[in-house]
């Protein structure tokens, strides 16, 4: 079949690289609308409906359903959210690495300068804008980081870096822009306008504290949480403040997207990125992405 030549993906691949093109087709469109009309249209489980969606969006994503649990799905949505066999992605097992939480392509990455990270070349935020909270911020202050974007075609499930305690959640109602690298270098303070939970954790042998943020998208904004047992996205009432005592063991699934988007990672001072860790680096879920201090964490190491 012709859309799956080597020819058409080269020429599907510099089609969305048209930075332009781009920015219009996934940006200056009605986002929110047409993202409530993927919640919505993704779900229909009649059988031409989904083969068509799910063909179509193999034909403009590098799709690949060969570690999937099961061989067909009842919708888009269910092929969106995928399962996948056990021990697909096995987790590192050494207790001083933070593991990979996703598949993901590594973005930006590395040292915070205070309490102040950056999304692409010249735009930066700031901790307490992404989070909601100040007094969260400043538990990273000067520790590293590490942006994971989900590409549409990835397993879009997410796992707990470590074994950890969810001690709070915060889910901030937000925009659905889009967060791939043409939009990051265009919208400042993207990840701050966009839908997204703050994930606040403590590492269960030594209490030292890591975050993730998942943040959604134009064609997702829809959230899973497990130890919340419901679902966030943007037309979600409240609460949106939420107090947890979750314990959580390395790899086990903590929820997921309903598309591709991006999970950031957040350690704080006198952790390092793991060596191979660079921004376009593909990685999967499991993989080491983060070394902790070789002694205990305290809090006073923090202030």
């Amino acid at each position: 079949m012709l859309m799956n030549t080597p020819a058409w993906r080269r020429w599907r691949d510099r089609l969305l690289l048209q930075e332009d093109l781009n920015f219009l087709l996934t940006n200056r469109v009605p986002r929110l609308a047409l993202t409530r009309f993927m919640r919505w249209f993704s779900k229909i489980e009649q059988p031409l409906v989904r083969d068509l969606s799910i063909a179509l969006w193999k034909t403009f994503s590098d799709v690949d359903f060969a570690d999937a649990l099961k061989p067909r799905f009842r919708s888009l949505h269910d092929a969106f959210i995928r399962e996948l066999r056990p021990g697909a992605r096995p987790f590192d097992p050494d207790p001083g690495v933070l593991a990979s939480p996703c598949d993901a392509i590594v973005g930006a990455c590395g040292d915070a300068s205070g309490t102040e990270i950056w999304q692409a070349k010249g735009f930066n935020y700031r901790l307490e804008d992404l989070f909601g909270s100040r007094s969260q911020a400043t538990t990273y202050r000067d520790g590293c980081f590490v942006t994971l974007r989900l590409t549409a075609g990835m397993y879009h499930r997410f796992h707990a870096p470590a074994d950890l305690v969810v001690r709070h959640v915060t889910h901030l109602v937000g925009d659905t822009w889009n967060v791939n690298p043409i939009a990051l270098q265009r919208v400042e303070r993207l990840f701050c306008r966009n839908e997204r939970a703050a994930i606040h954790a403590t590492l269960l042998d030594d209490g030292m504290p890591v975050a993730l943020v998942p943040v959604a998208a134009i064609l997702v904004a829809s959230l899973r949480l497990h130890v919340l047992d419901r679902v966030l996205n943007i037309d979600h009432p409240g609460p949106h403040e939420f107090d947890c005592d979750a314990t959580v063991a390395r790899g086990q699934e903590m929820g997921w997207f309903e598309h591709g988007s991006t999970v950031i990672v957040f350690a704080p001072k006198g952790c390092t990125l793991a060596p191979t860790i660079h921004p376009g680096q593909p990685i999967r879920a499991g993989q080491a992405l983060i070394h902790r201090p070789s002694s205990p964490w305290r809090h006073c190491d923090a202030e």
